[in-house]
């Protein structure tokens, strides 16, 4: 049988061959079928190793010569010490995120899990580094934690038109983008854009009137995020279910036998290391004490920023919506060296709606049992119905409308698309760090 493997690194129609009238005449579009491998190609190998493993010496041998020295006294001045503590968490951070994607790669090949799974949940359990700074900002300022969530959904919208933009495109002036961005994705938008808005006006009637109720509560934080993790919970059902059904017709359509689809599967692995169950657990485990240690720096640069330099805590979450997205950004990055580019499109598009109802609702959870649960006191809480708080929530609606309307019908991002999104961005953020403390 002809291979059904197309060139991922050119996102040009692939030459006809045999298959390809049969699966247009089934309402398969062909390009969409790229391999799509997982793990490190030989040539991106450091001697041997990933270049995450290198990061992550040079990352924790910092952080062994900054933590003692301020333990001992020996501080920075404020602003040095903050940048430098900003860089080193980010640095580690990085090395967190890729510990823990090469774990579940790993996991995957041993599993033999479908690369369209292996790919979800690792996107998914990259977060753990975002949640992790998340916790360690929280004591220090959990308005600041609340704002880096949300800052991050306009960071990242920036970042997909961006890298949208740049694409290689076909002759058209194309790119064809995946299903997950186009069917699924397109409806996730649609959700984050309703939730918003609504959030947001009930929030403007209740600070405009003479309401009693001009604040979040932990019930309410607690409530909004359960809502938010259903809707998410439903999104991943139905992605991986109707890719699922996409593959089953695939099947059907070229007459694979077993032994075919199960050679699809492991061609997608064929770059990734087979190591053992143990070896895989430790890769967790330092993915996820990398986490802690970036996380201590990046709060500590919260703490300095906040506390010493006295900036304000929307400004401070502006500068810290780079390390909440460094997931999304790592993949993006991976994916894009080894060519992939529609994985990374897609894990450029799930930075949005990932941090929109998972990143999000897990800081307001967390948020509501810091104060309801812990009975924290903190100049911050509770999180009032502020104008920054405001329009953090409405302005999701035009930022996700502009988006939908963008990506439909395939449509990749042109010039004045980019710019469009470029605009939205910097008045939202401008916005916010001139009237944040309003």
């Amino acid at each position: 049988m002809p291979s059904t493997r197309t060139e991922e690194r050119d996102p040009r129609p692939a030459r006809p061959s045999p298959f390809t009238d049969r699966l247009q005449a089934a309402g398969i579009d062909p390009g969409r079928l790229a391999s799509h491998y997982l793990g490190w190609p030989r040539h991106l190998l450091r001697w041997g190793y990933a270049p995450w493993v290198w990061t992550a010496f040079a990352g924790f041998a910092l952080w062994l010569a900054m933590v003692p020295l301020e333990a001992a006294g020996y501080a920075l001045p404020p602003l040095v010490r903050s940048l430098v503590s900003l860089a080193v968490g980010l640095i580690i951070l990085k090395s967190a995120c890729e510990a823990l994607i090469t774990a579940t790669e790993r996991l995957s090949a041993r599993r033999m899990w479908d690369h369209y799974i292996a790919g979800t949940l690792g996107e998914i359990i990259a977060t753990l580094p975002e949640l992790v700074v998340i916790c360690f900002v929280i004591p220090v300022s959990p308005l600041a934690a609340m704002t880096i969530a949300l800052v991050t959904i306009y960071n990242n919208a920036f970042v997909f038109s961006i890298y949208s933009y740049f694409l290689p495109k076909d002759r058209k002036g194309r790119f064809l983008m995946p299903t997950a961005i186009t069917e699924v994705g397109t409806r996730l938008l649609i959700a984050g854009a309703g939730l918003g808005s609504v959030i947001g006006l009930v929030m403007l009637t209740f600070s405009l009137g003479e309401h009693s109720k001009q604040s979040f509560t932990p019930i309410d934080m607690t409530v909004l995020a359960l809502i938010m993790f259903s809707v998410f919970a439903v999104y991943l059902m139905k992605l991986i279910g109707e890719y699922a059904s996409e593959e089953r017709s695939i099947e059907q359509v070229l007459e694979l036998d077993e032994s075919q689809v199960e050679q699809r599967k492991v061609d997608v692995y064929q770059q990734v290391k087979r190591t053992s169950a143990a070896n895989i657990a430790w890769l967790f485990v330092a993915g996820s004490a990398l986490a802690v240690f970036g996380g201590e720096r990046v709060s500590e640069f919260a703490q300095t920023a906040i506390g010493d330099l006295n900036l304000n805590p929307i400004a401070t979450a502006v500068c810290l919506a780079v390390s909440a997205g460094m997931s999304e950004y790592v993949i993006l990055w991976r994916a894009h060296r080894k060519g992939e580019y529609r994985i990374a499109l897609a894990n450029a598009f799930g930075g949005i709606t990932q941090v929109m109802f998972l990143v999000l609702p897990f800081t307001l959870l967390a948020i509501g049992l810091y104060e309801g649960v812990l009975g924290a006191a903190h100049v911050d809480l509770p999180i009032v119905f502020s104008l920054s708080n405001v329009l953090l929530f409405v302005l999701l609606f035009p930022t996700f409308f502009v988006l939908i309307e963008l990506i439909e019908d395939d449509h990749t991002l042109g010039a004045l698309d980019t710019i469009t999104m470029l605009a939205i961005f910097l008045l939202v953020i401008l916005v916010l760090v001139g009237y944040g403390d309003a």
